[in-house]
């Protein structure tokens, strides 16, 4: 049983040592070898227990909980890392308490966030637990001194985060922080076809691409996702068909800068989203991530069209960020206020009704109060429905966190002034009255409602009727607020489902191979099967093949198959038991 190690290891492979006797090499040296039989116990009343013992280290039957902070593209990072895990057999839990493992899903984008992180990992040391990290934090920072003795996986490395979690449960400290290439070349990241565990049955959250091509002076992302990186359109393509055949009625297209996908393999997001229009099923619905101004200028008519299309919310997040010029330039955003200006003018003429989101940073280094009124002139302006209010912190080893900032007490109280001018006025006071066709996702956060979304993906709460969710309904909107509506079911409308097959159970784990569920089922070790997603790999001690478990087995069961495979290697390694 290996023993806790406090040096790093590079990579797995590393704990096998090249002049380690190797099995086939040990079968010819000891030529007579008879093995001991071990007497039984005779302990009458043995009781089948479904979680392996205390003292066991056996990989696979473990509780894990995993927390995400942060964006989509980082919430889906956490699905498939979940979902790879649970096909393993892990068990991944909601309680903190009762697992084995954390395993904490990083932000960078703002210190909160990281503060966060960091207390997380105070709190499962405290507990006894052992730690993966993962995200943006220790991608962009592996060195710091709190991330120091415990196992990281970068986030192009999350098709392996079953052998870190292995490792590490071991006792081992592993980090994996390479980029994935192809001759060279970047790659988007792990393979778009792992197994997940969706949050959302009913939404699947889809990263086109990761890294953008900016150099923003407040970015500490670009630290960690790294230059533009796309998936090729057939392989997001094929995604987008597996989780309409899982039963999901929503698609969210996410990335660092959705309308830069394609500029590194000679395509674009149009041509992207066309194709993806011809797979979604009629009731569905696509939902178009963050974009930056720059690079949808370029492809504005065809952006219309594609957000006047019936299958495709018209909405759309373009970060302003400021309403000043010289702050957008000491920033490097690569737009003037006047480009944003022309992007939201020409959809909301071609595109009527278009919910358009944005995000603003108070207080950036430098920002003048004639500075800061351009930006409230802008939200008055504009009046926009949905606004990301963002304090600026200074991230470290970004050139923002080097220029003279603002005063803290200036930074609040501008942060304090946008927020009061956001909500004093409501967008949705004159849809009162109206009859909409809203798509059913979600539970409010009181448990009160359902949540569902309208054609500019406004949020209509609706009663909870079990028959509503996951199907396109038709409501009259008798009540509004800042952030929402309310809907009562037209008596004689009918409902109607648009998935094409039954949605996954919450928990279930997404895009299993007939070949894996086998497996599983059957507790039966697996060969390296590149399409499951498994691969053969080295433990601590020997060459042996990871063995997924079935966590049901109970512990009868897995010493009964432990003993049958001690019997066939026996046989292999020394010619007959």
């Amino acid at each position: 049983m290996p023993a806790a190690c406090d040096s790093l290891l590079e990579d797995i492979e590393d704990i096998v040592s090249a002049q380690d006797v190797k099995p086939h090499d040990r079968k010819f040296v000891r030529k007579n070898v008879v093995p001991k039989v071990r007497k039984r116990n005779s302990q009458k009343n043995v009781q089948e227990d479904d979680d392996p013992p205390s003292d066991s280290i056996i990989p696979g039957v473990q509780k894990i909980w995993i927390r995400t902070w942060g964006c989509s593209h980082n919430n889906s990072d956490g699905e498939y890392m979940a979902g790879q895990l649970a096909a393993y057999g892990y068990k991944i839990t909601e309680n903190a308490a009762e697992a084995d493992l954390w395993l904490l899903n990083s932000c960078t984008v703002k210190n909160p966030a990281e503060d966060h992180f960091r207390n997380s990992i105070k709190k499962a040391q405290e507990n006894d637990k052992k730690v993966v990290l993962a995200g943006c934090v220790p991608q962009a920072q592996p060195r710091q001194d709190y991330l120091k003795g415990l196992s990281i996986i970068g986030v192009q490395q999350i098709d392996r985060v079953v052998e870190v979690v292995e490792e590490t449960i071991k006792g081992h400290s592993v980090r994996l922080l390479g980029q994935k290439k192809d001759n060279g070349k970047r790659l988007g990241g792990a393979r778009l076809d792992l197994p997940k565990i969706r949050k959302n049955p009913l939404i699947e959250i889809i990263s086109i691409n990761t890294g953008c091509l900016n150099a923003c002076t407040y970015c500490k992302t670009k630290h960690a996702r790294g230059d533009l990186a796309s998936y090729p359109i057939e392989e997001l393509v094929d995604r987008a068909k597996q989780s309409f055949q899982e039963g999901v009625c929503e698609i969210w297209l996410t990335s660092e800068d959705t309308g830069a996908y394609g500029r590194d393999i000679g395509t674009d997001l149009p041509t992207l989203l066309w194709k993806l229009v011809e797979v979604i099923p009629e009731g569905a619905m696509l939902r178009l991530g963050m974009t930056n101004p720059p690079y949808i200028l370029e492809h504005l008519e065809e952006m219309a069209k594609i957000l006047n299309h019936s299958r495709v919310y018209a909405f759309l997040h373009i970060p302003v960020q400021s309403a000043s010029d010289s702050i957008l330039m000491d920033m490097k955003r690569e737009y003037c206020v006047a480009d944003f200006k022309r992007v939201v003018d020409f959809l909301k003429e071609k595109v009527p009704g278009i919910t358009i989101a944005t995000d603003i940073i108070c207080g950036f280094p430098g920002e003048t109060d004639e500075d800061f009124q351009d930006t409230m002139k802008l939200v008055e302006e504009y009046k926009f429905p949905s606004l990301f209010i963002n304090q600026f912190y200074p991230r470290p080893g970004t050139p923002a966190a080097k220029i003279h900032q603002v005063p803290a007490l200036v930074k609040k109280q501008r942060t304090k002034d946008l927020s009061q001018l956001f909500h004093s006025y409501n967008p949705y006071d004159h849809k009162v009255g109206e009859r909409q066709r809203v798509l059913v996702t979600e539970e409010s956060f009181d448990s009160q409602f359902y949540v569902a979304h309208n054609r500019f993906y406004e949020q209509v709460l609706v009663p909870k009727d079990p028959d509503f969710m996951g199907t396109m309904v038709e409501v009259d909107i008798y009540e509004a607020g800042k952030h929402f509506m309310k809907g009562q079911p037209v008596s004689d409308a009918g409902v109607f489902t648009p998935s094409i097959t039954r949605p996954l159970a919450k928990g279930e784990v997404s895009g299993l191979t007939e070949k894996f569920r086998y497996v599983l089922e059957n507790g039966l070790r697996l060969k390296a099967c590149p399409s499951a997603g498994i691969r053969e790999k080295a433990s601590s001690s020997s060459t042996a093949m990871h063995l997924p478990w079935q966590q049901r087995g109970g512990r009868l069961k897995m010493i009964s198959v432990s003993l049958l495979l001690l019997a066939v290697l026996l046989t292999f390694y020394y010619g007959g038991v």
